[in-house]
């Protein structure tokens, strides 16, 4: 049975890439069903692995779903692992190399709907930034990333840190909002 789970999943994935018009490189690899909603570009990498289920991570979040809209750009480098996470760009997230994204993390480029009442009922007003994390990061379980953040080179982000401001490369930052915590092992 867990045989047959795995081939029906495999084709489901490989379909919603294609429907969704994913670009992606070799040996990707999703344990479970992605979700994907593409109003923009989608790229992938080589060598990627992707958490999508319950029993692929139960530690925490459901399915990993990758989201742009309004011509929005997720951008996934080689070698990256991801579990059960949500990326949702406006206007783009560019995921680099060797990057590991903790289950139920959150990445978001806008705040979705504005501050201002009037505008958030208009549907206007949104502010849009684009988020970076850069190559060997690793963002921790339930982390969110919230828009106009560069996460440095070999940073470490806590689990349930919420992050606002950027992160200098081989930092270690944690909490709410999230701070400095100290300098990575290997600079």
């Amino acid at each position: 049975m867990n045989k047959i789970c795995r081939l029906m999943n495999r084709l489901f994935n490989t379909a919603i890439l294609k429907r969704q018009g994913v670009e992606h490189g070799d040996n990707i690899k999703i344990n479970g069903r992605i979700f994907i909603q593409n109003g923009g570009e989608i790229s992938i990498g080589n060598d990627v692995k992707i958490n999508s289920s319950i029993k692929a991570n139960p530690t925490s979040g459901v399915i990993t779903k990758l989201c742009t809209d309004r011509n929005g750009k997720v951008k996934i480098g080689n070698r990256v692992g991801i579990s059960n996470a949500t990326i949702f760009a406006f206007g783009e997230i560019t995921i680099e190399d060797d990057v590991d994204i903790g289950a139920g993390a959150k990445i978001f480029d806008s705040d979705f709907h504005s501050v201002d009442f009037s505008e958030r009922k208009n549907n206007v007003g949104v502010k849009v930034k684009p988020v970076k994390i850069c190559e060997g990061a690793f963002i921790g379980a339930e982390a969110i990333i919230l828009k106009g953040v560069t996460v440095g080179k070999h940073s470490v982000v806590g689990a349930g840190s919420v992050v606002t401001k950027n992160i200098p490369d081989y930092e270690i930052w944690g909490g709410n909002p999230a701070r400095y915590i100290g300098i990575c092992n290997g600079r």
